[in-house]
């Protein structure tokens, strides 16, 4: 069963669920709200919503049999059901950027955020925190390049209806869940999959092509230089 919670505001919707007990009957828990106070991105950024405008949700699962040194597939499984869902619903091309942020050209449209819970060698808990920029069209934070669904079409969604159009989605992928089929729709559909483009790390800016993203979700990059480069999340950003 799928029980979905609605809170008017809250500091996260990610913290609700990690002090949540579901029912004994729920597999999939959702909690969506009209703003949060405290909405985190990756590491130590900030997710920019306007109250009322966007979905800011966050869905808890329990994956069976998934294991601790494959729980990237998690993130992979997520941000191609996102891929999937907007391709059909607006029109535009819709790409993944590793890690996990969905773009639209070079802007972004949606971000991700995972928290697994281990039970020994196996996932036991699993908070999938989104962000999906749906009605908003101004934009006041440093966030360079964020897109909405309403300036792509330029008309105003139903939220709620967006919503229940992904969490669907989502039972879907986890009811018909594949790890080899999902590794392979999320390498297809990366952004900047094919070429040569910016990067900078710790030793600053270089050009690369895209290599590989590895089963525990490791970026292999070739440089121009013929040097292949393997980051973790944070160790290399993309020049836009």
């Amino acid at each position: 069963m799928v029980k979905t919670l609605y809170l008017e505001e809250t500091d996260s919707t990610n913290d609700f669920l990690r002090h949540y007990t579901p029912g004994e009957d729920e597999d999939m828990t959702v909690v969506w709200t009209d703003f949060q106070r405290k909405g985190r991105g990756q590491g130590s950024n900030q997710w920019e919503s306007e109250a009322g405008k966007n979905l800011t949700f966050s869905v808890l699962i329990h994956p069976d049999k998934v294991r601790a040194q494959d729980q990237y597939i998690i993130s992979m499984a997520v941000a191609e059901t996102m891929h999937r869902f907007l391709s059909d619903m607006v029109d535009a091309a819709i790409q993944i950027k590793w890690p996990n942020d969905i773009y639209v050209g070079d802007s972004k449209i949606g971000g991700i955020l995972i928290e697994n819970h281990l039970s020994g060698e196996h996932i036991k808990d699993c908070i999938i925190g989104i962000g999906l920029n749906v009605n908003q069209t101004v934009f006041v934070s440093d966030a360079p390049n964020p897109i909405s669904m309403r300036m792509i079409d330029d008309r105003e969604w139903n939220r709620e209806k967006v919503l229940q159009g992904l969490i669907s989605e989502l039972v879907w992928q986890f009811q018909h869940f594949r790890i080899d089929i999902i590794r392979k729709k999320y390498r297809r559909h990366l952004y900047r999959r094919e070429g040569f483009y910016p990067y900078r790390d710790a030793e600053g800016e270089f050009e690369a092509e895209m290599l590989e993203v590895e089963n525990d979700g490791h970026l292999i990059l070739l440089d121009t230089q013929g040097r292949q480069r393997r980051y973790a999340f944070k160790e290399v950003a993309y020049v836009i």
